[in-house]
C-alpha cells in the first residue's frame, strides 16, 4: 500500500510536508511489564510505512518482536500526527539501507552501525490535526 492508495490512510499535501520536515516524534510500544515503552525517535514517511532505524537488541526491538502493535506521534507546535498500526523489525541490508537513507534526506547522515535494524510501520490508523489527514479516508 502507499499513500495514495485508496485503501491506506492518507495525508493531504500539508500532512505530506510536515513528515518532510525536521520534526522528532514519539515510538510507543508495550513494554514487558505491561507498561507502555514510549522513546524519543526520528521516522519517514515513505511509500505508506512508516521507518524508524535502530539497534538491533534494543528495547523497542524486543517489545515489537513480543507484541507488534506501535504508535509513532509527531507534535510540531500545534499541529499534530499519529500512526498506529503493526510494526516488525528488518534486518535486511535493502530495507535497512532504505530507512538510512529516507532518515538522511530527513534528517542528518547517520553514524555507520553494524547493528543497525529498521522498524517498518504499516499504519491502521492515522489521526492528526485538522488539515493533515484526509477526511474521511479509510480506517481514521
Amino acid at each position: 500500500m502507499d499513500e495514495h492508495s485508496p485503501a491506506a490512510p492518507r495525508l493531504t499535501a500539508d500532512g505530506l510536508a510536515s513528515v518532510t520536515e525536521r520534526h522528532l516524534a514519539t515510538l510507543s510500544t508495550l513494554g514487558p511489564t505491561g507498561l507502555l515503552h514510549v522513546v524519543a525517535v526520528g521516522f519517514t514517511w515513505h511509500g505508506g510505512v512508516v521507518r524508524v532505524i535502530t539497534r538491533e537488541g534494543s528495547q523497542k526491538v524486543r517489545n515489537i518482536e513480543r507484541d507488534p502493535l506501535a504508535t509513532v506521534a509527531q507534535v510540531a507546535g500545534p499541529q499534530w500526527l499519529s500512526f498506529a498500526g503493526h510494526a516488525r523489525v528488518v534486518r535486511d541490508a535493502d530495507s535497512v539501507a532504505l530507512a538510512v537513507d529516507l532518515y538522511a534526506r530527513r534528517y542528518r547522515q547517520p553514524q555507520p552501525n553494524p547493528q543497525r535494524v529498521a522498524i517498518e510501520l504499516v499504519p491502521s490508523r492515522i489521526m492528526g490535526s485538522r488539515g493533515l489527514v484526509v477526511t474521511g479516508s479509510a480506517l481514521r
